[in-house]
């Protein structure tokens, strides 16, 4: 923690250099390291204290910090997988993250990415985002209203205020399946892995890629095509210096 605070203020410290009140983010990455094989290791107790202590000194300097969550060192989508990178994002998400990158797809510590546990991930990090939200006080009043409207051996079901409210008082995920066993079996016992693979086929075949204004277009090409013209190539750069 230490050499990354170091190094996460001296490159703050650069910025600052080289353009004074330029906006700047404090920035790390971590991971821990097997001490049987010395490989790259994530999921680990030890990157989740790390970052609860790096999100401490990044409020002592007062900047906004970037971090890693969604970890994993698991070689599939699997129970391993889904333990490591809950836990490495809960962690960050409670240590005040303001910026997280490595949190979709993440397996293997990194060396491949999971399309299915991308998918999943996605829907964790919504989660997780809900969760750093922290607790909706806009309709206090009306909730305790409604406590009064349905007194004792009474259900809220029914009631307007759970009918106006109820999409947004609990997150509803899509991936993760909450039916009764009974109507997931009937629904075909289908896994998790599964739903998601079908999920990401789904989102590739309906993609419609951004249309960018064809005069727009031309003038950034134009601007690539000047500049490729006007800056010297590497080699006379060198020759001159």
């Amino acid at each position: 923690v230490v050499q990354l605070n170091a190094e996460a203020l001296s490159a703050l410290a650069y910025t600052q250099v080289i353009r004074k009140g330029a906006p700047a983010i404090y920035g790390h990455y971590l991971s821990t390291v097997s001490m049987k094989s010395g490989a790259p290791m994530a999921g680990t107790p030890e990157i989740s204290l790390m970052n609860f202590l790096i999100g401490q000194m990044a409020r002592f300097y007062d900047v906004p910090w970037r971090t890693s969550g969604g970890l994993g060192g698991a070689k599939t989508f699997d129970a391993q997988a889904g333990y490591e990178s809950a836990a490495t994002l809960s962690a960050v998400i409670h240590a005040g993250a303001n910026y997280i990158w490595h949190a979709a797809g993440w397996n293997e510590a990194g060396m491949h990415c999971s399309v299915a546990k991308f998918i999943v991930d996605a829907e964790q990090c919504a989660m997780a985002y809900r969760m750093a939200e922290g607790p909706r006080w806009d309709d206090f009043d009306e909730a305790l209203a409604a406590v009064r409207d349905v007194g004792p051996g009474g259900h809220y079901l029914g009631h307007p205020h759970t009918q106006e409210n109820f999409q947004r008082a609990f997150f509803m995920p899509e991936m993760f399946d909450n039916n009764s066993i009974e109507q997931w079996k009937a629904e075909g016992e289908i896994e998790i892995t599964e739903r998601a693979l079908k999920q990401a086929r789904k989102l590739l075949s309906e993609y419609e890629e951004p249309k960018l204004d064809a005069a727009k277009n031309e003038a950034l090409l134009d601007y690539i095509a000047r500049r490729e013209r006007e800056i010297p190539a590497a080699d006379a750069l060198n020759q001159e210096f």
